[in-house]
């Protein structure tokens, strides 16, 4: 049985052989039942907003993205929302003992993605900000299958130099970890609805 420190180290060594991290396993069935519970409850109670692009003057622009988030907010978390937020600060130390990041905090949302949305090839870190460090994506989708599409594409150079596009299903437990600053990636459409946790761990 791996220890969740054991589990970290596997995701820092895909972060620096290959670009990206891939944790399976992140939350047991139990936890993503709980929190996809959790998330429902909070879209019928009107909770989630139509997700915009950009920074300073944000603007809906379905034909980038087409998902539609709720931010977590620490004062206001449920128990599940909390110790999924007490788990990525134990990511948090333990990134910042081992690989002196300097993180500092999180923001963390839901993310609902309708079947047929999608967010375009993008990356994480805006020009005026440079905070955000690490993105950090974990998925709620239960038995989900390659043809329900969906995955998440990321974009890196591979050996010859040649770009490379690596594709994730999001699949229910698993988080997807990578440096903001580094790797463009896009969201494919799904034929079914597809729910996660996504966010950035960040510096001062």
């Amino acid at each position: 049985m791996l220890t969740l420190e054991d589990k970290f180290e596997r995701l820092i060594d895909g972060i620096l052989e290959q670009g990206y991290g891939v944790l399976d396993g992140f939350l047991s069935p139990d936890e993503v039942a709980a929190l996809t519970r959790t998330l429902r409850q909070r879209h019928q109670d009107g909770a989630f907003r139509p997700a915009g692009i950009g920074n300073q003057q944000v603007t809906v622009e379905t034909a980038i993205r087409g998902d539609e988030i709720c931010w977590l907010d620490a004062e206001n978390a449920l128990p599940e929302e909390q110790q999924y937020l007490d788990r990525l600060q134990s990511l948090v130390d333990y990134l910042n003992r081992t690989c002196y990041l300097g993180l500092q905090d999180g923001e963390i949302h839901y993310a609902l993605y309708p079947a047929g949305t999608f967010y375009k090839r993008h990356l994480d870190r805006f020009r005026t900000d440079s905070r955000r460090r690490m993105s950090v994506i974990c998925y709620l989708n239960t038995d989900w299958q390659e043809a329900d599409g969906g995955q998440l594409v990321v974009y890196k150079a591979g050996p010859d130099g040649a770009e490379e596009a690596i594709s994730l299903l999001p699949l229910g437990g698993r988080l997807v970890c990578f440096e903001s600053d580094k790797l463009e990636h896009e969201v494919k459409p799904a034929t079914r609805e597809r729910i996660s946790l996504t966010g950035w761990l960040r510096t001062r």
